[in-house]
């Protein structure tokens, strides 16, 4: 086991858990054991991923700024990184429309099922919260996303973890210190070079606990499926998504082939961890430290792309997210509103998906928001929302799962493609949690 590639433990880590859930899933207080005695070691991992993915945006980015030695190179590689994601997030989104549009999964459930499901879930906690989450969203004002990347206090948007704010703080401090005499912004550049280094070794260390982490957190999900009859009833819903998230892996890996001239199974090696602990964790956020090392030093992005590109990637790109909504919001109106399928309302449904795609939160689940978000703006009538939700309520954490392991891979293949065309891509150079063991032994 010591000398097993990362990727190959933490797969290990996920079968295990997978076929251990389904054991305590047949046993008398399996479930309760679980819960109790496994599941926090997922939650201890997750919150250490989540500890220092502050610190690690806000040095990374102030000390790949201020290394740019030039403040038009910032607006190249800004207009670079946004064109490029948006152009994937529209592709993802026509490739989820083409294929429930092809596929029709909606059509044909039988009323029994569409009954049962709704008396199951339409009154879960669950989807009430993802209701009231997406109304106060769409009572906020127009300008409301904007004015959120603002922050009155640094220190809140630490403790909040909020994505836009620490960036906007970051290249704050970055540009400014360009602005001022080299000499006297020496010292705050090492300061950041050396916190960023610490956190880089910091993520190494985390990742020794990690196959035994994607055990518990994936033993977790298992558990919480209890009807697979209704699985089983969603299983071709589920499948049009999978697919549309398969093919826009191999679009990323067509783009990575062709442009960077690198072998797309190098890459899928290369980033397999990152895209292991998305799986796993449904948190593209949660995984950015992890996402931002593999990158770094397994694919040979310079650091101030780097610390550029993926956390903006995790705060705005979300092409596996919009796929699925595209999905999702036609497949929900082939069940129970097939009147409202017109060219036009789809055309809507690309459009505010992929704005809403800006404003996601890279948390659990923050899909289902902005579906309602998405199946508001084109009238889809407000008392049938909690059945429509209720419908894909059952599969969503399995294909939140699949959706966060493509946003993560989007988020890696554009820092390449941003990477290769600045000129800032380099050969690999991966570093070990005991490089310096001996030397502090």
């Amino acid at each position: 086991m010591k000398n097993l590639a990362l990727h190959w433990k933490i797969l290990i880590g996920m079968v295990l858990g997978i076929i251990f859930g389904f054991i305590m899933n047949t046993l008398d207080g399996g479930k309760g054991f679980v819960t109790d005695w496994i599941k926090p070691f997922g939650t201890i991992f997750i919150n250490l991923l989540k500890l220092i993915a502050v610190p690690l945006i806000l040095a990374s980015l102030i000390k790949g700024i201020s290394d740019l030695k030039d403040i038009s190179k910032i607006k190249e590689m800004g207009l670079r990184t946004i064109s490029i994601y948006v152009g994937t997030t529209l592709i993802a989104i026509i490739i989820g429309l083409g294929i429930v549009n092809l596929i029709e999964p909606g059509v044909g459930m039988s009323p029994d099922t569409i009954e049962k499901i709704k008396l199951k879930y339409e009154s879960d906690s669950g989807v009430t919260d993802k209701l009231v989450k997406a109304s106060a969203q769409k009572d906020a004002g127009p300008l409301q996303a904007l004015v959120d990347i603002f922050p009155s206090n640094i220190f809140q948007s630490f403790a909040d973890a909020s994505m836009l704010q620490i960036i906007f703080f970051a290249m704050f401090v970055g540009i400014s210190l360009l602005l001022i005499p080299e000499k006297k912004a020496k010292p705050l550049m090492d300061f950041f070079d050396s916190l960023n280094e610490m956190v880089m070794k910091m993520v190494d260390l985390i990742m020794l606990f990690a196959p035994y982490a994607v055990f518990a957190l994936l033993a977790n999900v298992i558990i919480a499926f209890d009807d697979t009859e209704i699985l089983l009833k969603l299983l071709v819903y589920a499948l049009c998504v999978v697919g549309g998230l398969i093919l826009m892996i191999g679009f990323y890996l067509i783009l990575v082939s062709v442009y960077t001239k690198k072998s797309p199974m190098w890459f899928l090696k290369q980033i397999s961890p990152a895209q292991l602990l998305a799986f796993s964790t449904s948190s593209s956020a949660a995984t950015l430290p992890v996402t931002m090392e593999r990158v770094e030093e397994h694919l040979g992005v310079d650091k101030e792309v780097s610390g550029f590109v993926l956390p903006v990637g995790a705060t705005i790109n979300m092409d596996g997210t919009s796929l699925y909504q595209g999905i999702a919001a036609v497949f929900i109106m082939q069940v129970i509103w097939p009147e409202g399928l017109t060219f036009s309302n789809q055309l809507v449904i690309v459009l505010t998906a992929l704005l809403a795609s800006i404003g996601s939160a890279a948390v659990p689940s923050a899909g289902m928001v902005m579906l309602v978000i998405v199946l508001e703006s084109i009238g889809f009538p407000a008392e049938l929302l909690p059945i429509g939700l209720a419908l894909i309520f059952a599969v969503d954490r399995p294909l939140d799962m699949c959706r966060t392991t493509v946003n993560v891979t989007g988020d890696a293949t554009v820092s390449m493609l941003v990477a290769k065309s600045l000129g800032k891509l380099h050969e690999p150079k991966p570093k070990n949690w005991d490089d310096n063991y001996d030397k502090v032994k």
